[in-house]
């Protein structure tokens, strides 16, 4: 479905278009941290050490990456509470939560079907 572009780099939004905008944010959304980070934080505000073992297997250094990109896109917001160690906290915005719909959607179809994505091996001779 294509809507006019409000930003007037051309005249309408069309994913399959390799100059639209939305290409960016399908690209961010697509990506597993991120769709993972949204899911956790439909629970509610988390810390990054909250998210970092939540998500198991994700480095410092791509969370860190993601929180960012998420926050640069309006995904999420990301509170700092003037303390000693500074205290911040992530939480998913409107936009945010409006995006965790399709995505939960998404990660509960992958866990109901993952067991007809795996083939058994071929039996030895």
């Amino acid at each position: 479905m294509t809507t006019t572009c409000p930003s007037g780099q051309h005249a309408d939004h069309d994913v399959y278009a390799a100059q639209c905008p939305c290409r960016a944010l399908l690209d961010l959304l697509a990506n597993k941290w991120s769709a993972l980070v949204i899911g956790a934080l439909e629970d509610g505000p988390q810390r990054f050490g909250e998210l970092q073992r939540r998500l198991q297997g994700v480095s410092p250094k791509v969370l860190t990456q993601t929180l960012r990109r998420l926050e640069d896109f309006g995904i999420l917001d990301r509170t700092v509470y003037p303390a000693v160690p500074l205290h911040v906290e992530y939480a998913l915005t409107p936009l945010g939560h409006s995006a965790a719909v399709p995505l939960n959607a998404l990660r509960s179809w992958v866990e109901d079907n993952i067991d007809q994505t795996l083939r058994p091996e071929p039996a030895a001779p």
